[in-house]
């Protein structure tokens, strides 16, 4: 259960950072209503995952699915440019999370 909570929580890491940069410097109100609304609930989860999960695998995790996730968001949506340098970062950093998710004994 403390690995979709941290899931969850990282998705909405993705959203929150998403809304801020909408927020155009939190001059429009409803994307920082969301960013405040979804960074709450984020940092929620995540203190909730790491009742059970040690605490480097899960900010570790954490960070690395708002990053990533960030990432596509910015090419996806806003056009951002998707380099190999680019993708090749954001393919290391999935790797990485693997790893810690394998890694995980308890």
């Amino acid at each position: 259960m403390a690995w979709l909570l941290l899931l969850v929580a990282g998705l909405l890491e993705v959203v929150w950072a998403s809304a801020m940069k909408q927020s155009d410097g939190f001059t429009r109100i409803w994307p920082t209503s969301i960013m405040l609304a979804a960074m709450l609930a984020s940092i929620t989860l995540l203190a909730i995952a790491m009742k059970s999960l040690p605490l480097g695998t899960a900010y570790a995790v954490w960070t690395g699915i708002g990053a990533v996730g960030a990432f596509l968001v910015g090419v996806m949506v806003l056009h951002e440019a998707a380099s190999p340098m680019r993708i090749a970062a954001a393919t290391l950093i999935v790797a990485g999370l693997t790893l810690m998710k394998f890694s995980e004994t308890s």
